[in-house]
């Protein structure tokens, strides 16, 4: 459907609950489209073409629990007038271009009491976040204020403290702003927060604070701070608090119900619907450095772990044979010497493994999944012999996964791994860098984008 909302529709809000004409053609101006719309309970605009300054008629819908309009072509500063909106819950701007600081909320602690669902992404707000701005969700919130272009220029550098004051917090997602600070380990302490997206910003330094905290990030399921500028070594502790990823969770609960990008098998995807059974650890394109940590091969329910573009060292872990249900791998773009180790054949569910541009050398493990793997996995590294590489090995045949036992393995138990850890430096980092030196890595070079 398309046109423009006729002057009548003003009267015929008032007979109805839920308006959705979401996903259609409809474009122009909403000049008093909500005069009488005090039974509307939800509002979806969503994909049209709606233009000029929100309705000031929109503080009529008393009751109005969700309002999404996201995907139009509003023109106009952020709308802390809603704020008076007392049951609104779902509040969507999402690919519009509202601008300019967000104001109106640093001294109205009572504005949008309820909100749960706050998604502002793609643009154009800037200016500082302020500290008291999240003291005003006290009660339950899914924070999503990042953008993907126009907010990439803003003004937004530091993470305000008063984040911690969310406790109810699910999903923070700030990708692709201009955040310059470290990383900000105090997140952890939020006892809910499932979802943590900061890539394509200045993080930096190591990761400090994951030795110390008792628990940190216990419900976190995907995490991506790709392409900052996170360094060091990731301490060997630092995923033992992740307790959510530990297990394979047998839930379908959706924790998210609007858009969230996220990078996936290396595809960026927009999911409407995040479910509690997807976990993902994307730590690409920036500067770790030192062994990946063996505390990794706790983390049996991982999906997904991108490691890729770094300056990861020493061997690849023969323990990530005990991530049964990983499907994605990706080391390429490290410094990771040794073999592949013949034990991953034991992944039966990998789909994409990418051990490209490292110093590997010997055998290409053959069986189960590996047997589906192509030559771009293994390029780069010219020591590698076995299919699907042309170069053959010599003197013997590729390795066979040695024959199972009676003796189940079982995992290292935390409270023995400590001493197995040897520690370079005070920090853990996460980082995502070029392995300079190279032409192979200078032709590798476009995978990652530097702010």
């Amino acid at each position: 459907m398309s046109g423009t909302l006729p002057p009548c529709f003003g009267n015929l809000s008032n007979l109805l609950v839920i308006l959705d004409l979401s996903r259609n053609n409809f474009h122009g101006l909403m000049i008093n489209a909500f005069l009488h719309g005090s039974l509307l309970k939800s509002i979806n605009l969503r994909k049209n073409r709606f233009t000029g300054q929100l309705p000031r008629s929109l503080t009529n819908c008393t009751n109005l629990t969700v309002l999404s309009l996201g995907d139009n072509y509003f023109n106009d500063i952020f709308p802390s007038w809603l704020g008076i909106v007392a049951n609104l819950r779902v509040l969507v701007l999402r690919s519009n271009k509202f601008y300019g600081p967000i104001q109106g909320l640093t001294t109205i602690c009572s504005q949008f009491p309820m909100l749960q669902v706050l998604d502002l992404s793609n643009n154009g707000f800037s200016g500082q976040l302020h500290q008291k701005y999240f003291q005003i969700w006290n009660i339950s919130m899914h924070g999503n204020v990042s953008t993907s272009n126009i907010l990439s220029k803003n003004e937004f550098r530091e993470l305000p403290r008063s984040l911690t004051n969310c406790t109810n917090l699910e999903v923070i997602s700030l990708g692709d702003n201009s955040f310059s600070d470290i990383f900000p380990s105090w997140l952890g302490t939020l006892p809910k927060l499932q979802v943590l997206v900061l890539r394509s910003n200045k993080f930096h330094g190591p990761i400090q604070g994951s030795t110390t905290a008792i628990s940190q990030f216990p419900k976190l399921r995907i995490i991506d701070l790709s392409n900052n500028r996170l360094s060091g070594e990731l301490h060997g502790k630092y995923f033992q608090t992740w307790n959510a990823m530990k297990s394979v969770s047998n839930g379908t609960t959706s924790i998210y119900q609007l858009q969230l990008t996220l990078i996936n098998k290396g595809v960026r995807t927009e999911y409407e619907y995040i479910l509690n059974i997807l976990t993902i650890i994307d730590l690409s394109c920036n500067h770790f450095e030192g062994e990946i940590p063996l505390s990794l091969q706790v983390l049996q329910g991982l999906h997904s772990l991108n490691l890729s573009n770094n300056h990861f060292s020493g061997a690849v872990i023969p323990s990530f044979r005990y991530l049964k249900n990983l499907e994605s791998l990706d080391l390429s773009v490290n410094r990771l010497s040794g073999e592949i180790p013949q034990q991953l054949v034991q992944i039966s569910f990998l789909s994409i493994f990418n051990v490209s541009f490292n110093h590997l050398h010997g055998h290409i493990p053959q069986g189960g999944q590996f047997n589906t793997f192509e030559n771009d996995s293994y390029k780069g590294n010219p020591q590698l012999c076995g299919k699907p590489l042309s170069k053959e090995c010599e003197g013997s045949k590729a390795l066979r996964l040695p024959p199972t036992t009676n003796t189940s393995e079982s995992l290292l138990p935390l409270e023995r791994i400590d001493w197995i850890f040897i520690f370079v430096g005070v920090g853990s980092g996460l980082v995502v860098g070029f392995v300079i030196g190279s032409f192979l890595f200078e032709s590798y070079k476009f995978l990652c984008v530097r702010g």
